[in-house]
């Protein structure tokens, strides 16, 4: 169907002002996603009892929700991004703490709640909508000293993390220190709040591993692989060894057999196994596409708000999926968390729609704004002038 450009409708104005490159490398990823679940879930299926195509046909339906969350948050004003990130945050911190107090417990933690017949993740949701209600706050400090911006900023941080702790998910709390400190970074902190929130974070992370068996366990695991259990990420590393470049070929890995979250948190090793190094560097093209894409929309970006909204939630998005890749190669501690858009799960896809969408509703074609990369080329023309 062909859209000319005199068209009026909704569908029209959204198509003509969309970064449609943009769009394009998401889509590609939603893409692989579902190719990656196709051939990762069928044994974790079987092993659980349950027909072959269980995980794919619901991530099938996941992902048609997770087109229709994104097409519809891809069409608001920045106005009312801001409006539906308090009311989504308010929301998601009641619902984290009825998943604490009622939620359904798996693995020691209570991160879940059954709603309508089925299990949902609150702490996904918040995410996205604390970084743009964060990004609000701080722009608000930036363009009027007055306001308590910053302040609330970090009240809002505390309760998040506090939240996080006590589910307890304190890799989700790694991440979402990681994306607010960015934040607070790009807002031109002076060097003592830096050196003080480094200390801090320093300091956390030593209590948490002095205090919490379980982390324990995994930094020294990662250190001393002798110290305990190394099972999935041995095996995660046996995939991408007996793949190779090109890879075993689809339904031809057997590291999915043994895997408990092969369709899920280990999916990169699966596509590692069966598709090849050459197809997890697409991958990570993909990624650092979508990455540097959004970044150089937030370069030219006057609006504060948006510049800092856009940078929060690509840095979201990617640092996500560097923890999930390092895990797969022993990089860093083993810790689950999904690969955006590709590994298995509602809440996740559906989380990241969001924020995607959010993205491209900021980045949309709006008078008076900068094309990507047009920063660069006007202080190219300040120096040579």
């Amino acid at each position: 169907m062909k859209i000319s450009r005199t068209d009026k409708s909704l569908v029209a104005h959204w198509w003509w002002t969309i970064d449609r490159w943009l769009l394009a490398a998401v889509l590609a990823l939603m893409l692989a996603g579902l190719v990656m679940v196709m051939a990762a879930s069928p044994a974790v299926a079987h092993r659980l009892g349950l027909p072959g195509f269980f995980f794919f046909q619901k991530q099938v339906f996941y992902l048609l929700l997770a087109l229709a969350v994104m097409f519809a948050a891809s069409c608001l004003s920045p106005r009312q991004v801001q409006r539906i990130a308090l009311v989504m945050t308010l929301a998601g911190f009641a619902l984290m703490i009825l998943a604490i107090l009622f939620g359904v417990q798996v693995k020691g933690a209570t991160r879940w709640i059954e709603l309508a017949g089925t299990t949902i993740q609150p702490s996904e949701f918040v995410k996205p909508v604390f970084v743009l209600l964060c990004a609000w706050l701080f722009a608000e400090s930036a363009e009027r000293g007055e306001a308590p911006g910053n302040v609330l900023a970090m009240l809002l941080y505390a309760v998040f993390i506090t939240l996080l702790v006590l589910q307890p998910d304190f890799g989700q709390s790694a991440l979402v220190t990681l994306v607010w400190a960015t934040l607070f970074f790009l807002t031109g902190i002076p060097l003592i709040w830096i050196v003080t929130l480094g200390i801090l974070a320093v300091c956390g992370a030593l209590v948490s591993y002095w205090l919490v068996p379980h982390v324990t366990a995994r930094v020294d695991r990662f250190f001393d692989p002798a110290a305990g259990d190394t099972f999935q990420v041995d095996i995660a590393l046996r995939a991408f060894y007996n793949g190779g470049w090109f890879g075993t070929g689809p339904g031809e890995g057997t590291v999915k057999r043994v895997l408990p979250d092969a369709h899920s948190d280990f999916i990169f090793a699966v596509a590692g196994e069966e598709f090849g190094m050459i197809a997890c560097l697409i991958l990570v093209a993909l990624y650092g596409f979508i990455a540097i894409r959004v970044l150089s929309h937030a370069l030219g970006e006057p609006d504060t708000f948006i510049r800092l909204a856009l940078a929060g939630l690509v840095a979201l998005f990617a640092y996500q999926a560097l923890i999930n890749m390092g895990v797969a190669l022993s990089l860093i501690p083993a810790k689950g968390m999904t690969l955006p858009f590709v590994s298995y799960g509602g809440s996740s896809i559906l989380s990241v729609s969001f924020a995607m969408g959010v993205i491209l509703a900021l980045t949309r074609k709006r008078p008076g704004r900068a094309r990507p990369g047009s920063a660069w080329s006007d202080a190219r023309m300040e120096a040579a002038t």
